[in-house]
């Protein structure tokens, strides 16, 4: 009777096990997206594998050999990261939440860093950004928690691993090779508003459009380098009104470019300054340019960097528009602080740090401007660079602080005895909240990465965009597309960018062998059972009547 009883209890205890199971070998499809993998100035960059077939495991277990490291943004740690390289991991996949602004400060500040680090060598280690939904959460959570019973007894440990926990497998498979591509077109928009008299002098005014991150189809790049652009494009409005009337049109030539291939040695700078000073006729550049102003990341901050080679002469167009811009900042603005930073260019060096570096070395007078002091900021290329990041009011405050030093300049409103807090943008020719937010939104409305523009239609539409507003306000718009040599290529990419994974839910092998021996002794019980019958018979017919009696 006792065996009876406990063969029933042991099928039920099985059965409510196998119940509360994940099914198994259920499966969740979703789109992953690679590391960068460049090469760049003879240097390899980035993640050189794609294929996974690992079991899913937290950065927190002792052991992470052969095993898919998932991480979160907010887990994410440079040091974490080397030690899944040093243990030959098989893929790290980091979950990347859909609200950004979600995330502690500190944390976006510290992912950045880690970011800006792993990027700057190469691995053979898989590596893979993903989106987070609910499925990819309950197999973090699912993962953590199995990490944290490593502290728990042996006893412990064994059992959750044989009955009650749930394994993941992560399946990323490609017949296809990882290819180069040496054949990305770089793009480089173009456009003059013509000022008044003969050999008038030009001003040059250009930001590179084009983003960067740990993974190219997740790299917004709002402010860097998507703030540089939209206060280029209001630049381009505000003055085209200016320059409308023989009355207020300047003696400068306005000349604004937007580059490609800003995030990889600016490459559209350097094949522009190229095609206009060594294979054009005639260009803006051969004759009287006063300075060049390269914008770039303008969406933080209460400083206001400018990056030189060498420092100005006192003489000089650029020192005279300096002392107007300081003087807009001292008179509206004195919370801001504008510094100048001198570095020199190293001939030796194959790589620049800022834009205003390639006019430089053509020995034309420029200077970039950013919040940023270091040309190494973490903040110049990553995937947390979104909307989400983006003080629009300090967007705006220094716009109008740039297009107000350019009017001084230009029309040499100090020298005539205007008041130092005169304001030539307002108005109608104020700079417009609805504009610089629905410009952002729409930079922002798809990755900017340079392999990328040339090649899906959606970032094509956004250059095409862009030329289109060039010819709104602009004269002499041109586009130029500069093709790499496939020899020697200055950039090469490869392919295989955004992966389709597939996740397992699955029992561990241990929990086979686990039930395969409660069946096993249930089978044993039944043998048992049948093969005694007469006995158990017997008892049970003298118990029942014993019990009559």
């Amino acid at each position: 009777m006792w065996l009876s009883l406990g063969a029933v209890v042991l099928l039920l205890w099985v059965q409510c096990v196998q119940g509360s199971a994940l099914p198994a070998m259920s499966s969740y499809e979703f789109t992953a997206y690679r590391m960068q993998q460049y090469n760049l100035a003879q240097h390899k960059h980035g993640c050189r594998g794609a294929i996974v077939v690992a079991e899913a495991r937290s950065a927190e277990e002792p052991s992470l050999t052969r095993r898919c490291v998932i991480m979160k943004v907010s887990d994410f740690t440079e040091e974490k990261y080397f030690e899944a390289q040093r243990q030959n991991a098989a893929a790290v996949l980091i979950l990347l939440p859909k609200n950004i602004s979600s995330i502690p400060h500190d944390r976006i500040q510290f992912f950045m860093m880690s970011e800006s680090k792993t990027l700057q060598k190469e691995t053979l280690m898989p590596v893979y950004v993903v989106p987070e939904d609910e499925q990819l959460i309950y197999m973090y959570e699912e993962v953590k928690q199995a990490a944290a019973t490593q502290t728990s007894s042996i006893f412990v440990r064994v059992f959750r691993s044989m009955v009650t926990a749930t394994a993941f497998q992560i399946l990323v498979s490609s017949n296809a090779p990882i290819k180069a591509i040496t054949d990305n077109a770089v793009i480089t928009l173009e456009g003059v508003l013509l000022g008044t008299g003969e050999d008038a002098p030009t001003i040059v005014i250009t930001a590179h459009y084009d983003s960067f991150g740990l993974a190219p189809w997740l790299s917004y790049g709002a402010d860097s380098n998507g703030s540089g652009v939209t206060i280029l494009m209001e630049l381009v409005r505000l003055f085209h009104k200016l320059y409308s009337s023989s009355s207020t049109s300047p003696q400068y030539n306005l000349m604004f470019s937007l580059t490609g291939g800003g995030k990889y040695n600016f490459l559209g700078t350097k094949r522009w300054i190229e095609e206009n000073l060594d294979h054009a006729e005639s260009s803006l550049l051969h004759d009287n340019v006063a300075f060049v102003l390269c914008l770039d990341t303008l969406a933080n901050g209460d400083e206001l960097h400018m990056h030189v080679s060498r420092p100005p002469k006192a003489d000089s167009p650029l020192h005279s528009f300096i002392q107007h811009l300081e003087e807009v900042v001292s008179s509206r603005f004195p919370v801001v602080k504008v510094g100048l930073v001198h570095k020199k260019i190293n001939p030796v060096e194959s790589t620049v740090a800022w834009e205003h570096e390639r006019y430089s070395l053509r020995r034309i007078l420029g200077f970039s401007l950013s919040h940023l002091e270091d040309p190494k900021s973490e903040l110049r290329g990553s995937i947390l660079d979104t909307l989400s990041q983006v003080d629009f009011r300090k967007l705006k405050r220094n716009g109008i602080i740039i297009a107000e030093a350019l009017a001084r300049y230009m029309y040499n409103l100090s020298d005539k005895g205007s008041p130092k807090d005169v304001q030539v943008f307002k108005g109608q020719l104020d700079f417009l909240d609805s504009r610089i937010s629905s410009l952002m939104s729409f930079l922002t409305s798809v990755p900017r990465a340079t392999q990328l523009l040339d090649k899906e239609p959606s970032h094509i539409l956004l250059v095409n965009s862009l030329e289109h507003e060039f010819k709104c306000y602009l004269q002499h718009v041109h586009r130029h597309t500069f093709r790499q040599d496939k020899r020697d290529p200055d950039i090469t990419f490869f392919d295989q960018m955004n992966q389709p994974i597939v996740m397992y839910r699955v029992k561990p092998a241990a929990f086979d062998l686990f039930l395969g021996g409660c069946i096993a002794a249930y089978l044993g019980i039944v043998y048992y059972a049948i093969q005694n019958f007469g006995y158990f018979y017997t008892k049970l017919k003298a118990a029942v009547k014993s019990k009559l009696q």
